[in-house]
């Protein structure tokens, strides 16, 4: 029996694989689901734009659940939304964390409330070769936040590749994926993806602490480009 799934959607690198691993053994994903501000205009968790957020969800023929949130009032906004999915059949999530026990240990406990099973295809994985993976799989991404006591706005707009790779692997206080929240990332493109996105415009600006590449427009970049 296929088991349909959604998977917590961030926009970035780490729930893009997670849904790819996922898929590929067998869960039938058929919802993204984001959890953003109370204005509902950007997403909490990687400050990206509603308009962004849903370009990618179309370009991945997926539809998505974008739910306004205060931090105050985030689980109890989370649970409301696995409910009205359950009442819709799915019963499996999806998540891309990777090794800080108090995300895992929340994502259960309020799964599990709600009678949804967790799924964390990229638990305690080797970070590097999560990245690696990600890029050798023909996944496409920039990055988008930083954590400005790490890393600079520099790192704003860096494509996700070898390169980058190797220069986190050279950088102090920094996580290869960046799982301690140093930096968030973009997917543009890849396997799950039917078209490619492109940053036509954007802009660096630093908010809480964080420099953010705050997009002004993004289009369907053209065939054969």
């Amino acid at each position: 029996m296929v088991k349909k799934a959604f998977v917590s959607w961030s926009g970035g690198k780490d729930c893009c694989l997670a849904c790819y691993r996922a898929a590929d053994s067998g869960l039938d994903v058929r919802f993204l689901l984001n959890m953003a501000g109370e204005d509902g205009m950007r997403s909490r968790s990687h400050g990206l734009s509603k308009e962004v957020l849903e370009m990618q969800a179309e370009a991945m023929f997926l539809p998505i659940i974008q739910r306004k949130t205060s931090w105050d009032t985030y689980e109890d906004e989370f649970r409301k939304v696995l409910m009205e999915l359950k009442e819709q059949g799915i019963k499996d999530g999806i998540f891309g964390d990777i090794d800080l026990d108090e995300h895992r240990e929340w994502v259960e406990r309020v799964c599990l409330s709600c009678g949804i099973t967790p799924h964390l295809p990229l638990w305690t994985q080797n970070q590097s070769a999560l990245l690696r993976e990600f890029i050798n799989s023909g996944f496409k991404a920039i990055i988008v936040a930083t954590d400005a006591a790490v890393m600079g706005q520099e790192w704003l707009g860096r494509v996700v590749d070898s390169s980058l790779l190797a220069d986190l692997g050279n950088a102090k206080n920094i996580t290869p994926c960046g799982e301690n929240g140093e930096y968030h990332t973009l997917v543009t493109g890849g396997p799950l993806f039917e078209k490619e996105l492109e940053v036509v415009s954007a802009e660096k600006i630093l908010r809480d602490k964080h420099w953010f590449l705050d997009i002004k427009s993004c289009k369907y970049k053209d065939k054969g480009v």
